[in-house]
């Protein structure tokens, strides 16, 4: 008997068919003579609707009461598909995350889960039960309802493989699992039967959609396996699992980008020992994340000129915070620009293959496309480019590296 946690998104669970679908789904794996613990997100559309009825209100909403509405979709979902299993002639219990002491600090809309009390879902499993739990959300030491940002589920049902120490962690989506770049802009993209967690760490990290970055950092740190696969079709998917020998061979196994960046250059900033500290400090009290940070030198000896990146969310608070602190600094003026998108390369075999970084600059300039910044590290390259070049990019790097080519198996 294998314990198998299942994770179904909000296009699974769009409407009563396809929660009828999901049920059936899942009978299926519990029939095979496993316990299941099932994780679900809202209704598709359902946050992003009680989202708008919030901002017809205010267009700031206290966080915490915010926390208190979005939370609402997942105790639906959790409601009607436990009544599905039920019709369906199995014994199923849901449960909300304060039931279970999903336990988070109280960072709202964005927080991390701390631990999870596994009595009562583990009593349930060893009574026969399927365990229905709602995802994305969370309780904190003082009993607010927290919320883990979008993508939440994920991370939910990750944590909650890792507690029980689960065989296998599924998550179920709307794409047959991980591909080598958005098939939507490749049409020659190919799905991957394996990746390793580094890998999906970065490709989360830099634009791919499939998984939250968080469940990812979990699923690593405590070995849980993950199966990303579609609800709709019984096709194999994707396994992201610890890295092995043959995963080397492999140059680079993806491509991926991220139009929702915004630059900001400040000019002219004094080349002196605790000015990025006055310039980074006020951001990261603020909760933003800062992606890549370059610095050069200016035209003018004793200065420099220091640039990053943030996400298009953040990109007007940390304008104000900037020009705020412009006089702090001493720097002379702030240019910004959200017509920018991030290309990046990822791929373990990085490490032991040289003239990466080479063919990347080269099958970008070949297409005409200048590159404003660049980061790199043991297994990505990533380029600031135009954003109106992003399509032509990912293109050109996904054929440069030739990633519609079959993978290699172990026997070849």
């Amino acid at each position: 008997m294998a314990l198998v946690v299942q994770k179904y998104g909000g296009t699974s669970l769009a409407d009563l068919e396809r929660i009828k679908n999901v049920a059936s789904r899942i009978l299926r794996t519990k029939n095979q003579g496993n316990q299941v613990v099932v994780v679900v997100s809202a209704m598709a559309g359902e946050t992003d609707k009680l989202i708008r009825l919030a901002k017809q209100i205010t267009s700031t909403p206290n966080e915490r009461e915010l926390d208190v509405l979005v939370a609402t979709g997942e105790q639906v979902s959790i409601a009607l598909l436990a009544m599905t299993l039920r019709a369906m002639g199995t014994d199923a219990k849901s449960y909300l995350a304060f039931q279970i002491k999903l336990a988070t600090d109280s960072a709202f809309g964005r927080a991390r889960i701390m631990g999870i009390e596994s009595d009562k879902i583990l009593t349930d499993l060893n009574e026969g039960r399927i365990v229905v739990i709602a995802g994305f959300q969370g309780v904190d030491e003082s009993d607010n309802i927290t919320t883990l940002g979008r993508g939440g589920s994920d991370t939910t049902a990750v944590a909650i493989a890792a507690a029980l120490k689960a065989d296998l962690c599924e998550i179920y989506t709307d794409v047959e699992g991980v591909y080598t770049t958005d098939p939507n802009i490749c049409p020659q993209a190919r799905k991957l039967s394996k990746i390793s967690y580094d890998e999906m760490l970065e490709m989360a990290s830099l634009g791919a959609k499939v998984l939250q970055i968080r469940s990812v950092e979990f699923a690593k740190k405590y070995n849980v396996p993950i199966h990303v696969r579609s609800s709709f079709t019984d096709n194999p998917g994707t396994i992201v699992c610890m890295e092995e020998k043959e995963m080397e061979q492999v140059v680079v196994s993806g491509v991926t980008y991220n139009k929702n960046e915004a630059k900001i250059e400040i000019m002219h900033v004094p080349d002196t020992p605790g000015v990025a500290a006055k310039l980074f400090q006020p951001l990261a009290d603020a909760n933003i994340v800062v992606d890549m940070i370059i610095q050069t030198s200016s035209t003018t000896s004793g200065f420099a000129d220091m640039a990053f990146t943030v996400t298009k969310a953040d990109f007007a608070k940390t304008l104000q915070i900037v020009k705020g602190n412009l006089k702090t600094l001493g720097a002379e003026k702030v240019v910004s620009d959200q017509k920018i998108s991030k290309v990046s390369i990822i791929g373990v075999g990085m490490r032991s293959h040289s003239s990466v970084a080479a063919k990347m600059f080269a099958a970008l300039a070949k297409e005409g496309i200048n590159i404003h910044m660049i980061s790199t590290s043991e297994i990505k390259i990533s380029c600031i480019i135009d954003a109106k070049y992003t399509e032509l990019a990912v293109q050109a790097l996904h054929d440069a590296f030739r990633l519609d080519e079959p993978e290699i198996s172990e026997d070849q």
